[in-house]
């Protein structure tokens, strides 16, 4: 316990040291230490987290993100300034010899940092991403943290075969679905929201949930979607009366809002156009987006066959 304790403090408390004197966000992971007392000791080791990646956390949490160059306050995206770093350093066959050299070198860092560069600006060199694998396992293998291990060697494997096929992974069922509040379910779908589509769309529109007392005023503005609990407008464009039971089968896609309006479960007063907007610009997100260039499959997933109000169901965050 005191062992926990010593860790967590020594590493707020450096780390705010460091950043007093003057180590930004993006040094602090070079920096800091643990004192040998506490490496000494297994119970501080990384093996839930890691020192590069709380270390920067705690930066983060008290002077955010940005190390107040103005050069890294609008930086280039990363497909857009890998290219000039290419041409300037002689095109892909030095980066590749260099980048080889490192490797062999053991200085896997420095690898990194220019064969990075080399991936994102010619995605579909497979040479270039085959040796940025390579350098992504060992430096993988030598992290004692699962997750930042992890994160290496799932890179390397994108990077030779391409993000995994198949079905996404369900690791909940219709019981979470079930029990999300009405006001977060209604949150998702402002996320869901394509604000490019919503352009020009302006309504207000009150739901009413009988069966558990509740109502909400969802108001679409400037390309929002925003809801607020225990409101009613006074003059809204549409309002929506439905059981909170007859919602449910809604946001687990057994059934239609179109069929609970049909068979009399939901009811409509008012302008039904809001009604059919907000279904028209409602998307359906897919997991397939690749995080390192060029591993996306060339055909794209297809958005999984869902109704536009039905909530797919949330990925664990428990750790398991």
């Amino acid at each position: 316990m005191r062992t926990q304790r010593d860790i967590y403090g020594n590493l707020n408390n450096e780390v705010l040291h460091q950043a007093n004197k003057g180590v930004t966000i993006n040094e602090i992971h070079n920096v800091y230490q643990p004192p040998k007392s506490l490496q000494q000791q297994w119970a501080a080791h990384s093996y839930h987290g890691s020192e590069e990646h709380n270390s920067r956390a705690v930066i983060n949490r008290y002077l955010g993100y940005w190390d107040a160059n103005p050069a890294t306050l609008i930086p280039l995206s990363p497909r857009d300034s890998a290219p000039l770093y290419v041409e300037m350093m002689g095109g892909a066959a030095k980066i590749m010899a260099k980048g080889k050299e490192l490797h062999d070198q053991g200085k896997y860092r420095e690898a990194m940092e220019i064969l990075n560069k080399l991936v994102y600006a010619e995605p579909t060199n497979q040479a270039a991403k085959d040796l940025l694998a390579d350098v992504f396992e060992q430096i993988g293998y030598q992290k004692e943290s699962p997750s930042v291990r992890n994160s290496f060697l799932a890179a390397a494997y994108e990077l030779r075969s391409g993000i995994p096929g198949g079905a996404s992974p369900k690791s909940s069922g219709p019981d979470t679905i079930r029990a999300m509040s009405t006001d977060l379910w209604l949150d998702f779908l402002g996320i869901r929201l394509d604000s490019k589509k919503a352009e020009g769309m302006k309504f207000v529109v009150n739901i009413v949930t009988p069966d558990n007392c509740e109502k909400f005023v969802v108001e679409m503005s400037n390309c929002v979607l925003t809801n607020i609990k225990g409101v009613q407008a006074k003059k809204p464009d549409l309002t929506i009366t439905i059981n909170r039971s007859d919602l449910e089968p809604v946001m687990m896609g057994t059934v239609t809002l179109d069929d609970q309006i049909a068979t009399g479960k939901a009811k409509l007063d008012g302008d039904r156009k809001p009604y059919d907007q907000l279904k028209g610009v409602l998307v359906q997100f897919t997991p397939d987006f690749e995080m390192m260039p060029g591993t996306k499959a060339a055909q794209p997933t297809s958005p999984p066959a869902m109704s536009p109000f039905q909530q797919q169901e949330p990925g664990s965050s428990a750790g398991m």
